[in-house]
């Protein structure tokens, strides 16, 4: 097996300032390639972590991937340490630097400084990969059998390099097992009742697959992951035990491939041909940004109306003064009519509508914070349930809209049956 490590840098991961999503998404990539991922490390702008760093991983690991500091201020300092830590001086890269004077002059439409000129220099000793989204170019360095490679901590600019020229350097220069994986996704069950329930089939797992459970928002996948070197095999065996799998998880299951559930849901309604609106409170329009997070769903997503406040209820959703006032904004007589409402003001096939209390404040012994309701409906029929969160706000929001958008596909998919969910 090749393992991998990868190091990013900048204080700003350290602080929480940034949220280190560059790791995460190469360690997916170098995993589909048949590159198992050891350790992944983050260390701030200081030269003896980052050089500590390189020591300790270079021991353990054949592939080192570092992503960050290559920028053209001070506090960039990967470039010039890695000149040292390869016995290297810094020359410019001809190809960096058309690059360069390409972006400034046609691209952005404004002068070049020195400074930006030092995004061109490169180790002498490194196999330059030009950066075809930005200005600093990626660097590849081979010491004592290792592979060392340099990137833009930039994600657009990272990501590019790593589809386009390390994934295929890698490929070309290590002989890669085959790694296969197979998810499903399940809703409705806890993760220790889940593993309870499928601890026989567990145990039973060939050596060479392993099972992983992801939990998420109310939410479980199930990975199952099989590594060989005979692709046609590891296929035939993965398949074996993923359909034992999905017999046995088969009340829960909301996907048999690893989807969201918003995905799910486009995938329901594009085949069906069918619409889709929101009504959101509590939720904020939260829901309606995971439905448009999905390419392609202008096809069978209408719109949203985010009413806050009672006045929009009223005016635009077509809630009744009375309801408001008998029942208040959380309650299930409101939602129900929020969901009428919006279905009516966007034509749309299905609605989904939220009103409730995120905390931590506004809450009362009636309607704690955490309450929600949510209705879900087309024009024949509308239903709503009560969901209780003891989380924090943004938590709570979270858990609200995956388990709204889990009864949305229910109903959905007991309606097109002719079926009903009450």
């Amino acid at each position: 097996m090749v393992h991998a490590s990868i190091i990013t840098i900048g204080d700003e991961l350290l602080i929480g300032q940034v949220v280190d999503t560059n790791s995460a998404w190469m360690a997916r990539e170098l995993n589909l390639a048949g590159i198992w991922v050891k350790r992944r490390l983050a260390v701030g702008d200081v030269w003896d972590n980052i050089w500590n760093a390189l020591e300790r991983e270079s021991e353990e690991a054949d592939i080192i991937l570092i992503t960050g500091g290559l920028g053209p201020t001070a506090d960039d300092i990967t470039k010039p340490l890695l000149c040292e830590y390869f016995g290297a001086k810094l020359v410019v890269d001809p190809g960096a630097l058309a690059n360069v004077k390409h972006i400034f002059e046609r691209v952005l439409n404004r002068p070049m400084i020195e400074r930006n000129l030092k995004q061109a220099e490169v180790p002498d000793n490194c196999e330059v990969i030009q950066n075809k989204r930005g200005t600093a170019p990626g660097m590849w360095f081979e010491k004592k059998g290792k592979i060392y490679v340099s990137m833009p901590g930039v994600p657009f600019e990272m990501k590019g390099m790593m589809t386009e020229a390390v994934i295929p350097g890698l490929k070309k220069h290590f002989t890669l097992p085959f790694i296969a994986h197979k998810t499903l996704l399940v809703a409705g069950i806890g993760e220790s009742f889940l593993a309870e329930h499928i601890s026989t089939f567990e145990s039973a797992i060939p050596p060479n697959i392993k099972l992983a459970y992801l939990p998420n928002y109310g939410m479980v996948r199930l990975r199952l992951t099989s590594t060989s070197q005979e692709k046609e095999e590891a296929v035939i065996e993965l398949d074996q035990q993923f359909r034992q799998l999905k017999n046995l998880v088969a009340e829960w299951m909301v996907a048999d491939e690893d989807l969201s559930l918003q995905e799910v849901i486009g995938k329901i309604l594009t085949e069906k041909k069918l619409t889709l609106s929101t009504a959101e409170s509590c939720t904020g329009g939260y829901i309606a940004h995971l439905i448009t997070s999905v390419p392609g769903s202008s096809r069978y997503f209408n719109g949203s109306v985010v009413s806050y406040s009672n006045d929009i209820k009223e005016n635009i959703l077509s809630v009744q003064r009375q309801t408001l006032a008998e029942h208040g904004a959380v309650s299930e007589e409101t939602v129900r009519e929020m969901a009428k409402g919006v279905l009516n003001a966007m034509g749309t096939d299905y609605a989904i509508a939220t009103s409730g209390i995120m905390g931590p404040d506004g809450g009362s012994i009636e309607k704690p914070a955490g309450t929600v309701w949510v209705a879900v409906g087309n024009n024949r029929e509308i239903i709503a349930q009560k969901f209780y969160f003891r989380f924090d706000r943004q938590r709570n929001i979270e858990l609200a809209s995956t388990f709204g958008l889990n009864l949305l596909r229910k109903f959905i998919l007991t309606a097109s049956q002719g079926q009903s969910l009450n």
